[in-house]
């Protein structure tokens, strides 16, 4: 199963219902605090339930419904590539199709409602009958089923399996089902038995936090096989024979003190009856002091956490990958999801373009998804246009996630997300939105009624020769050619003037024109 896509409501600074489509590789982008933890946080609230990286409790309620009185975080999630078939009665198999439990898109849409942040309720949307002779049949006792079927002579091969009760009941009505989009309570009868057969084949969420802890003291940072050591023992196996041993040695050792007392019983009894061995429990045992000093350590023996911030970075972020397949492939899951923010962290160029390649090579394997959040225009640049979402605060205190980039150019222009995503003014944006209206036979539209200044221009043959331009010329012709060091260099500040004027200059011609912006 995969995500195609998540609704969030009601959940910290997402206000209204907002609607986030997912791909293979998904890169959230936007400036600091806009929301892009937010959206990675309540999958991993979805998926784990409070046994992952984050806990959801009632500050995670929207301040401004909150005042208006609503009480309940909606996090839902849609899923495609589901499984083809299912068991609900004994060894009789179904489909979700056959059950009515897609929604109107062929989804398995699922939502958890956390009321004041407590514990979930979950739901089922789908496109269900809601015809009043056949309608939450899924909510029915066997009971209740086999009264329909009585009381409509409706033909029922078998009678003790309330999947085929109910498709009996579906087809006598196939022609009035009368499908509606509801909320079907996963807590209740059948719907209940196929939304736990249903978790089974949710994807392992992985989330690995940019503000991981990055201390001498995280056991992770120590090394991750100290980590590795506590979800070792932590296996169920394991813990089993661990146990055995634990309660061998229990034994031996009330064998041995039952013996001292004995003797100290024949010398004074009052002291022997006021002595009492104190044994832990194996459940108190703490195994995991046996293996304190395990440790990944470099060619000089130089600990993990003594290492730069970089390698001990790439190693959590290598260890994190490494645990999740190990969770796909214990646990028998049909998928897995990485979620990592700002891999970019602590890491040159070289090492982020690496980092890229080996997550898009990790998206492309199957049954895999990897969404990431960034602050790198450097990472924005090595992906494609339709990975990326752009996250920006709204109107009315409402977020927009947008897929595709509403631009000033009629084409996908990364530099143009890393400019509205990161505010990152570069020469590049400049040259591109310039050659734009070149091409598009603007320039002298646009020069016309603007300032000029004073540009001199080299010529081959050495003379410098005065001319007039106007600011974008004047970046222009600086851009290209550096070698002319006769003029004073422009500002940042110019540089910005300059590309917020090309891009109203193009909005206002697609405005008047009547043309599509991408």
């Amino acid at each position: 199963m995969k995500i195609a896509s998540l609704k969030l409501k009601n959940f910290r600074g997402y206000k209204e219902e907002i609607e986030i489509k997912f791909d293979d590789l998904t890169v959230l982008v936007g400036k600091n605090d806009v929301g892009k933890s937010t959206i990675l946080e309540a999958l991993d609230i979805f998926f784990n339930e409070g046994k992952g990286a984050v806990k959801i409790d009632k500050t995670d309620v929207n301040v401004y419904e909150q005042q208006n009185g609503s009480q309940d975080s909606i996090i839902t999630i849609c899923f495609t590539e589901l499984p083809a078939r299912i068991v609900i009665d004994s060894s009789v198999e179904t489909t979700l199709h056959d059950e009515y439990m897609l929604n109107s898109q062929g989804q398995l849409e699922i939502a958890k409602k956390y009321k004041n942040g407590g514990s979930p309720k979950v739901y089922i949307k789908a496109n269900h009958p809601c015809n009043p002779k056949c309608s939450d049949l899924l909510l029915k006792k066997n009971s209740d089923l086999k009264k329909i079927v009585s009381n409509e002579a409706i033909d029922c091969e078998n009678q003790s399996v309330n999947a085929i009760l109910r498709k009996s009941i579906w087809d006598k009505y196939k022609d009035d089902l009368q499908l509606t989009d509801i909320e079907i309570d996963a807590s209740k009868e059948d719907a209940k038995k196929i939304w736990e057969k249903i978790s089974r084949y949710l994807p392992v969420y992985s989330l690995f936090q940019s503000d991981r802890k990055n201390s001498d003291g995280d056991n992770e940072v120590q090394d991750p096989l100290k980590e590795a050591v506590k979800q070792i023992l932590g296996e169920t196996q394991l813990q089993e024979t661990l146990n055995e041993i634990a309660n061998e040695v229990k034994e031996k050792l009330q064998q041995v003190s039952s013996r001292t007392l004995q003797k100290l019983r024949e010398i004074d009894p009052d002291i022997a009856d006021s002595l009492t061995p104190v044994i832990p429990s194996p459940e108190r045992l703490k195994w995991q002091d046996v293996f304190k000093n395990v440790s990944i350590s470099g060619d000089s023996n130089i600990p993990i956490n003594k290492r730069g911030s970089g390698v001990k970075r790439l190693v959590l972020l290598s260890f994190f990958r490494a645990e999740a397949e190990r969770r796909l492939n214990e646990d028998d899951n049909a998928g897995v999801i990485y979620a990592i923010e700002e891999p970019e962290t602590s890491q040159h160029t070289d090492n982020q373009r690496l980092l890229i390649e080996a997550f898009k090579t990790l998206a492309a394997t199957e049954h895999t998804q990897v969404i990431l959040t960034t602050h790198s225009s450097f990472i924005v640049k090595q992906l494609d246009f339709a990975n990326l979402r752009l996250i920006k605060n709204g109107e009315n205190h409402q977020k927009e996630v947008l897929g595709v980039l509403p631009g000033q150019l009629q084409y996908p222009s990364l530099n143009e997300v890393n400019y509205v995503a990161f505010d990152e003014v570069t020469e590049e944006y400049h040259d591109e939105l310039y050659s734009f209206i070149e091409f598009q036979g603007w320039k002298n539209n646009y020069i016309s009624g603007k300032q000029t200044r004073l540009y001199k221009r080299q010529l081959k043959d050495g003379r410098v020769v005065d001319e007039q331009k106007v600011l974008t010329e004047y970046i222009r012709h600086q851009i290209h050619h550096p070698e002319n060091h006769n003029n004073e260099r422009y500002t940042r500040d110019e540089l910005k003037q300059s590309i917020d004027e090309m891009r109203q200059f193009i909005q206002d011609i697609c405005c008047t024109n009547g043309l599509e912006e991408p």
